[in-house]
């Protein structure tokens, strides 16, 4: 049986057969070690976090009524309202081809305020994400084009979320352990 070198393997092969050798070769095994015990629960908390902060705070800019930001620490509650502005952003810049804007608005709002706040607490993580993703695409083909750099981001946050999912620290996993153990 042939296996092959992944390229991290070669990498640290060819640093040890260069002559500076087998110390370089064994650092870099050593920072290669290191680096694949970060907790996916680390990696998945952050991601969801970080990909729910940058969607709430965009529907945060389509109502009013509302305030709720964790990092600045600015709250007002009350109920919140679609603001003119995001239904005139709506007409004026995004124009999306199929969905008027006096539906796209609203619905816009809504989902950048459930769907992130369904991901912050890792319930219904990989749908919440795939509908994210579906969002970005739209946003990246019809409005934003040129912004591919940062839906190139959003997007891979939300594959590895859809991917590997919303690690132990979230509703879903603790959802899947009582239920695993109710069998």
């Amino acid at each position: 049986m042939t296996t092959t070198a992944t390229p991290t393997a070669r990498a640290s092969q060819r640093a040890r057969s260069s002559g500076g050798g087998a110390a370089v070769g064994r650092l870099i095994d050593g920072a290669i070690a290191l680096f694949e015990r970060i907790p996916n629960t680390l990696v998945a908390f952050i991601a969801r976090f970080s990909i729910a902060a940058t969607f709430w705070n965009s529907g945060q800019t389509k109502v009013q009524g509302l305030v709720v930001n964790l990092v600045s620490g600015e709250f007002q509650l009350g109920w919140p309202s679609l603001s003119d502005s995001a239904l005139a952003l709506f007409q004026d810049e995004y124009k999306l081809p199929f969905i008027p804007p006096e539906l796209a608005a609203p619905m816009a709002a809504t989902a950048e305020h459930v769907l992130p706040l369904l991901i912050l607490i890792g319930l219904g993580t990989r749908f919440s994400a795939l509908a994210l993703l579906g969002m970005t695409l739209v946003i990246q083909i019809f409005v934003y084009p040129g912004a591919y750099a940062t839906h190139g981001t959003w997007a891979a946050v939300l594959l590895y979320l859809m991917s590997r999912g919303p690690g132990m620290w979230s509703v879903d996993h603790w959802l899947a352990t009582r239920h695993a153990s109710g069998r």
